[in-house]
């Protein structure tokens, strides 16, 4: 019988849309709900592969570890999120933390909710543990860049700007080389608004997110609270999505989108 069929293979989740498959010391057992997109169209981009760790907890029950209890405390992190209730995600991303140590390097989903508490810092710290695991992750680097944009302005923070292997979805592509060189948000959407919808979606959000890291509220406005009302904000289970109105929620532009 294989190793995989004994040991129960567990991964990380991803917000991402699929894009590459790269092997990642496993930890979750594959959930659609940790999934930063919809997994219809192919698997998550991390792989469910054995590890060390994890064959160790076949033999062991896991040290002092409780894995399943910090599976639910994520996902249930994951779905006060989506309601709106940021601490209270926080709160909870924390505790699967308490439950499984080795949770941290992967709770990107925690990252995404301790900037949106201003607590920028920790959510800096978070990408970069995040990045360090998984160095082909677009979007952290960009939210790291965030972060530190808020901490230290965006001349130091493009300074020491996460490089991270190349996306396979051009929007991405196009929005972290934004981010890292500079350039007209404008153009990213101008670029993609008759593409793909998820592709308006996050040039819209990214041009928004850029906007507001630049100090420019209205125009993050603008172009964040478009992406909520795209058809695939509207209608999409995409976790991004769902940042989408949170972000709209905290900053008092619409209350209606979440």
């Amino acid at each position: 019988m294989a190793l995989t069929q004994i040991v129960n293979p567990i991964i990380y989740p991803s917000r991402t849309i699929p894009r590459r498959f790269t092997a990642i010391s496993p930890f979750k057992t594959l959930n659609p709900q940790f999934s930063r997109h919809p997994t219809t169209h192919a698997l998550s981009r991390r792989l469910f592969l054995p590890s060390v760790s994890s064959i160790w907890d076949a033999i062991t029950g896991g040290g002092d570890s409780n894995p399943r209890e910090a599976v639910a405390a994520t996902r249930l992190g994951m779905q006060l999120f989506r309601q709106g209730d940021v601490a209270g995600s926080v709160t909870e991303f924390d505790r699967a933390v308490v439950l499984d140590p080795r949770q941290k390097a992967y709770l990107w989903q925690r990252g995404l909710s301790l900037y949106y508490l201003d607590r920028f810092e920790e959510g800096a710290e978070q990408f970069r543990i995040d990045v360090a695991q998984n160095p082909n992750d677009t979007e952290e680097s960009i939210w790291c860049f965030l972060c530190e944009a808020r901490l230290h302005g965006v001349d130091v923070a493009r300074k020491q700007f996460l490089e991270v292997g190349r996306d396979s979805r051009p929007v991405m592509r196009e929005a972290y080389n934004l981010f890292k060189n500079g350039g007209d948000p404008e153009k990213l959407v101008k670029d993609f608004s008759s593409g793909q919808a998820s592709e308006y979606f996050y040039a819209s959000l990214y041009a928004g997110l850029y906007y507001e890291a630049e100090g420019k509220s209205e125009n993050a406005k603008f172009h964040i609270t478009a992406s909520c009302g795209s058809p695939y904000g509207q209608r999409s289970d995409d976790y991004m999505a769902s940042l989408a109105k949170v972000h709209c929620l905290c900053r008092n532009w619409s209350s209606g989108f979440v």
